[in-house]
């Protein structure tokens, strides 16, 4: 008796460590998951080794009924990782980009030239650029045809893509001259006002504000008033606008970004319920939330900006909505049937870099429109 004692707390310990020291790793990879199933699975083995040393066992029924209560148990445990593992394997949309394909100058990039050499031709000190991942191949496209040719590393260099709130930040900071976005969230205005910084935004082009759900999904166009409801939780249910009857996973974007910004502004006063959020391992083992990406699940609803959708990302698992009836086109947009159609700008902030208004100049020239029209936006000045 005294020996199954000292052996099941021995046991205890062990088991103990090597569970605590799991779910330690899990927390650090990312696999906290696991958690669950690891604890469950420890204590299962433990009730198993004490049934043993203590003679549990006696009678069929016993042995059935530790059996099945375990089985439940574990399989319990598993139902979090299993479900993980299904909704990891739902693709995404805003991962499926390599940016690296639009690099200026180089061997094989998708990045569209002029047909003639630019009327502009800079030099030594070159603005340097920054902005949001959806407009990289147009500013790319246009270092191209007015910056000397070498080597632009996106993220390190005088052309680099770092997303919008970083752009803004970036901007804010000093550390650019010159961001291609779309207009700053509220945030991004007080920002600039506490640091004392005026932002100047110049209209270059137009684009369309898109929402889009999964090809299967028989809900081929909504409303603005649909729209607002749904991300205000007013609509939580695609038979409400005319599809299945299945609850709307309606995804949102990190606050600051520009597709966020646009939501913000087209929701005006409508107050936008709260986005699905994912758990994700932060530093330490730290389990934080953050706004969940996009998953193409058959109810799942997102948005974005037409050439990101269409043009980079050309998922054929997604399907672009019209809106109040009308479809997101370039025609639309250019005749303003489309009714969520913006602009996007290149914003400064006071920079001294005598090459930057010329670089303005250029795009808004009949030349730099043109530019803008062939990568596949909306150029701002029609007429030119």
């Amino acid at each position: 008796m005294v020996t199954n004692l000292f052996v099941s707390i021995l046991v205890l310990v062990i088991l103990g460590f090597f569970t605590f020291a799991g779910v330690v790793m899990a927390l650090l990879i990312g696999f906290f998951e696991w958690i669950p199933f690891m604890i469950i699975m420890a204590i299962v083995l433990y009730l198993l080794l004490l049934a043993f040393l203590f003679r549990f066992f006696k009678t069929k029924r016993r042995i059935l009924w530790f059996a099945g209560i375990s089985l439940v148990a574990l399989v319990a445990g598993s139902v979090w990782p299993i479900y993980e593992k299904y909704v990891d394997s739902i693709p995404t949309v805003s991962s499926e980009v390599d940016i690296f394909e639009y690099k200026p100058f180089e061997e094989g990039s998708k990045v569209v030239s002029l047909d003639e050499e630019a009327t502009l031709q800079l030099s030594e000190p070159l603005p340097v650029m920054d902005g949001a991942t959806a407009l990289y191949p147009l500013y790319s496209a246009i270092a191209q045809a007015t910056y000397p040719k070498k080597e632009y590393d996106p993220y390190d260099s005088e052309v680099m893509v770092n997303t919008t709130p970083e752009a803004y930040e970036n901007l804010i900071n000093g550390k650019v001259d010159m961001i291609f976005v779309n207009e700053p969230s509220k945030n991004q205005w007080r920002r600039a006002k506490e640091k004392g910084v005026e932002l100047k935004l110049t209209p270059i082009g137009k684009e369309a504000f898109v929402f889009f759900v999964n090809q299967k999904n028989k809900v081929d166009g909504l409303t603005l008033q649909q729209i607002k409801d749904i991300y205000s939780g007013k609509i939580t249910n695609w038979k409400e606008v005319g599809g299945k009857d299945e609850p709307i996973r309606a995804y949102q974007r990190p606050e600051d970004s520009g597709s966020q910004t646009a939501l913000e502004s087209l929701m005006g006063d409508t107050p936008i319920m709260d986005p699905p959020r994912e758990n994700v391992a932060g530093g330490m083992g730290e389990i934080i939330k953050e706004v969940a990406q996009y998953r193409n699940f058959e109810n799942a609803i997102g948005y974005t900006f037409r050439y990101y959708s269409q043009e980079m990302v050309g998922n054929k698992q997604i399907k672009l909505l019209s809106i109040d009836g009308v479809p997101p086109t370039k025609e639309t947009i250019r005749s303003g049937k489309y009714p969520i159609t913006g602009e996007f700008y290149i914003v400064t902030a006071g920079t001294d870099n005598p090459n930057v208004q010329k670089l303005i100049d250029w795009v808004l020239s009949s030349q730099g429109q043109q530019l803008i029209e062939k990568v596949g936006y909306v150029p701002i000045n029609e007429g030119d």
